[in-house]
């Protein structure tokens, strides 16, 4: 039976964004703020299902801070103290849509903490289970040297940069499934081959031309040395469980297959989810649990079973447990008896599995993929 270790700190708690119009600043047009998307409730009830549900398998582990040091290797110095400074006055916000308070760089430092103890985890050779860092705030928007969507420091990279830069691992593959572009991610590793991203994402467009610059759709590859070890996927609205498993299946597998990858993390962002006020990919949690079966799976093939999970978005609350309890069943190879709440809305498979295949074209030149295999029909 494979054990859930889970990463966790209460500071993910302590982080508060400004209350608003959803995420947006404050116009006064209405009568009353709406809290912003990125609730703790969020975190309380993932953890409060995985109690419930996977008690008799977890081990709930503390997470030590990541250092500056650490932090450093990925975002510019002088970014990471104007987010601590910013906190210390009392926080606000860094752009129209990212914002915290006073506890929100400790809560940014404990998340990318996490997500280097799940990285860790991941490819310690006398470890058998599967590392989930359940942080907040994300990551993967997070630039060098810019917040964006939310996030501060780009957990996810932190992970990858900590275990090349100490040799616990020569590459790193990073699997997004988040709704949103990974963009930070892909800035942050653009121009370098140690590090393949591999991004599934709704076809958005750039939100701010400052802090979200990046087009988010096939035509951003990488670049100099990192040229093709960026992988865009950008799918239809609607795409639904079979467009993913799909999209996993096709392009995802043999990509992964070729670079041959140390370990797989996996930025598991549960807004591609049926209910997310934030996408409409209509995701159930049938769905969420073929993706974390297939990233279990992909992990064994391809990265010597070295496989971590770190949280992600999904912005409705009730519905992100479900699904991520989906994500975690499924990596952890267990038959659910759980049931959606929210499984109404079926997916649209055809527009996105067109899709996939225009994405298998554009990085066909750089990796072994079959075009429109079953005709994307």
């Amino acid at each position: 039976m494979t054990e859930l270790r889970v990463y966790y700190d209460d500071a993910a708690l302590a982080h508060v964004p400004p209350s608003g119009e959803f995420q947006l600043p404050w116009s006064g047009r209405l009568a009353a703020r709406e809290p912003h998307p990125d609730r703790r409730e969020r975190i309380e009830n993932i953890r409060s299902i995985v109690g419930s549900e996977l008690d008799d398998r977890t081990t709930w582990t503390d997470v030590d801070p990541a250092t500056e040091s650490e932090v450093t290797r990925v975002h510019a110095p002088a970014y990471v103290d104007e987010v601590r400074s910013w906190a210390a006055d009392g926080g606000g916000r860094l752009t129209s849509e990212t914002g915290g308070n006073a506890e929100t760089y400790r809560a940014a430092l404990t998340s990318a903490g996490g997500a280097i103890g799940a990285a860790e985890r991941a490819v310690d050779p006398g470890s058998s289970d599967l590392p989930y860092a359940l942080v907040r705030p994300s990551g993967h928007h997070a630039q060098t040297a810019q917040s964006d969507g939310f996030c501060f420091f780009n957990n996810v990279a932190v992970a990858a940069a900590h275990l090349l830069e100490t040799g616990r691992a020569d590459r790193v593959a990073v699997l997004d499934w988040d709704v949103h572009h990974a963009n930070g991610t892909q800035e942050i590793f653009y121009d370098r081959d140690d590090v393949l991203l591999v991004s599934l994402h709704n076809d958005h467009w750039p939100w701010d031309e400052v802090s979200h610059p990046q087009s988010c759709d096939l035509t951003e590859r990488g670049i100099d040395d990192g040229e093709g070890y960026t992988v865009n996927v950008p799918l239809p609205a609607g795409t639904g469980d079979d467009g993913y498993r799909y999209a996993i299946d096709e392009l995802v597998a043999p990509v992964l297959a070729a670079y041959d990858p140390d370990v797989l993390l996996v930025s598991a962002g549960q807004d591609p989810g049926v209910m997310d006020p934030l996408g409409r990919n209509a995701v159930t949690k049938a769905g969420f649990e073929s993706l974390g079966d297939r990233a279990r799976s992909l992990a064994a093939d391809h990265a010597g079973g070295s496989l971590a999970l770190v949280q992600e978005g999904g912005y409705q609350r009730t519905h992100l447990a479900y699904a991520t309890l989906g994500v975690l069943e499924g990596a952890l190879g267990i038959e659910s008896e759980i049931d959606d709440p929210f499984a109404w809305m079926g997916g649209n498979p055809a527009p996105a599995k067109r899709a996939v295949d225009r994405a298998i074209e554009a990085h066909g030149d750089y990796w072994p993929l079959e075009e429109g295999r079953d005709g994307g029909e």
